[in-house]
């Protein structure tokens, strides 16, 4: 979902279990995610930080915007990539050229390895029992 609403840019943005929503504002660059500062939820949490605004890094336009994000279900580190990926989506739309640089340092890529689910007669996806032959 990508929208423009009076300068304010929309996006999504998934991983794993942990979903982001983000809003870009022109600003002057404070990170709120879930009404805390950015350092704050991320727990001071070096690569996560840099994670989330490597998309920024890479056209140096971190004190230029806002970013609001509202973020649900999952980890740390999955919503850090849910961000990331949400944060690449808005950029990628406020500006078309950007598209081709984000694209091919990965970040518009959704990754979509998930929890396997349990299997009946397992104890989990794939580890079984301990079978036995007499």
């Amino acid at each position: 979902m990508k929208r423009i609403v009076l300068n304010q840019i929309k996006s999504n943005g998934r991983r794993k279990s942990s979903v982001a929503t983000v809003e870009l504002v022109a600003g002057d660059g404070q990170f709120i995610i879930n009404g805390k500062e950015g350092t704050v939820y991320m727990q001071n949490k070096a690569d996560l930080i840099f994670a989330m605004q490597s998309p920024l890094d890479l056209f140096e336009l971190k004190n230029n915007y806002n970013i609001v994000v509202k973020v649900m279900g999952g980890g740390l580190v999955g919503q850090a990539n849910a961000i990331k990926l949400a944060v690449a989506r808005a950029l990628c739309f406020s500006n078309d050229t950007y598209r081709a640089a984000l694209k091919s340092k990965g970040l518009l890529t959704r990754d979509a390895r998930v929890k396997e689910r349990k299997k009946y007669g397992l104890k989990k996806a794939r580890k079984a029992p301990q079978f036995s032959k007499r």
